[in-house]
């Protein structure tokens, strides 16, 4: 289905109608997916897959968003099934390890790929296997494959064939954290991160952690100190930006009772004094003209509310300890910026696009 939608005289470097499908389109990424590419004015939504709800139209199994007006296929394992419905690029939303065997496959048929799982992260088979208890089924594609945080990383993108889109998680606390390892403040020191989301990024299949009888009143940490998957992501871009070792990075996530978002805190220990104003005017030059980071200065501090809907960052930094202890906050929605609207971001300059293109920068409200 074509969106019926036109480019924007603003942006004359984009075309209209590329095709685009989208694999696991009904759990909440997915879903979060077909929102925003459905009034996309460069993408034309081809083919949307869907085992359980295979056959079944999209406004039944979603129908807060009946715009979009496709039937849902089988995960179409084959990728001339996706080309034969003028798809020429797909986002894949399933779980890890549900994709990568497929992967080269729809590579050498021509298609473009933008995988929301971790099955691409990594650089490493040995580290993925260990963080996810699954034999890399393509490990010749590690290295091949971008990753797709594009305030670091965006020349990576443009002609890119295989985009790993990062972690939810990931996203936020690299966001936090990188300005000041760039810059060398870093005294080597561990590195500590708090975290809390929202139920949505368990993903749609009920859990007895996730149920609302259970979660809801409640926060609870879990997989804390190195457990969670998303902290080889993290070491592994934070040792691309020192140039070594990430050190110890020390990761405590927590289970709040919120739908969306995430907010993440980096205690970061420097090598020598800051005060805040020299930390503010780093994380304001380093995302200067970064179109989804906002730093926000004064009192304010980051909160979940005020990016819930958008494909913003919201960052503030503190220092504290005499200054040699720099405190950075970052709130993002896990399903955007963490996962559906970055993916989008890195699609758009994939494709040589301005990368703001078809995605909110706005929050929904804030009541």
């Amino acid at each position: 289905m074509s969106t019926g939608l036109t480019l924007s005289s603003q942006h004359p470097g984009t075309r209209a109608s590329v095709g685009v499908g989208v694999l696991g389109a009904t759990g909440y990424v997915g879903a979060e997916l077909v929102r925003l590419l459905g009034t996309h004015p460069g993408a034309a939504l081809r083919a949307l897959g869907s085992r359980r709800h295979a056959e079944s139209r999209w406004a039944d199994a979603w129908p807060g968003i009946p715009e979009v007006d496709l039937v849902l296929d089988d995960d179409l394992d084959d990728p001339g099934a996706w080309l034969d419905r003028g798809v020429e690029v797909v986002f894949s939303a399933l779980p890890h390890g549900a994709f990568a065997s497929r992967a080269q496959r729809f590579l050498e048929a021509g298609l473009r790929v933008v995988d929301l799982s971790a099955d691409f992260r990594l650089r490493s088979a040995e580290e993925y296997l260990g963080r996810y208890g699954i034999l890399h089924p393509a490990p010749q594609l590690l290295r091949s494959a971008a990753y797709g945080l594009p305030e670091w990383w965006a020349g990576d993108l443009e002609g890119a064939g295989l985009v790993a889109n990062p972690g939810c998680y990931a996203t936020a606390v690299l966001l936090a954290a990188l300005p000041a390892l760039e810059a060398g403040w870093w005294s080597g020191g561990a590195i500590v991160v708090s975290a809390l989301s929202g139920v949505s990024g368990a993903g749609r299949a009920p859990t007895l952690t996730t149920h609302f009888a259970e979660c809801g009143g409640s926060a609870a940490p879990y997989k804390v100190g190195e457990d969670h998957p998303h902290l080889g992501e993290m070491r592994q871009a934070m040792s691309r930006v020192t140039g070594g070792s990430a050190g110890t990075v020390v990761f405590n996530p927590h289970l709040v009772p919120m739908a969306r978002g995430i907010l993440a805190n980096v205690a970061l220990p420097l090598r020598r004094a800051v005060d805040r104003a020299e930390a503010e005017a780093l994380y304001r030059r380093r995302y200067e003209g970064a179109r989804f980071v906002r730093v926000r200065e004064g009192d304010a501090l980051p909160e979940t509310r005020h990016v819930r809907g958008s494909n913003r960052c919201d960052a503030a930094v503190r220092v504290v300890d005499g200054g040699r202890l720099l405190l950075v906050f970052a709130a993002i929605d896990n399903l955007v910026k963490g996962a559906a609207g970055q993916a989008i971001q890195n699609w758009n300059l994939m494709q040589g696009w301005p990368e703001d293109l078809g995605l909110p920068l706005a929050a929904w409200t804030c009541a």
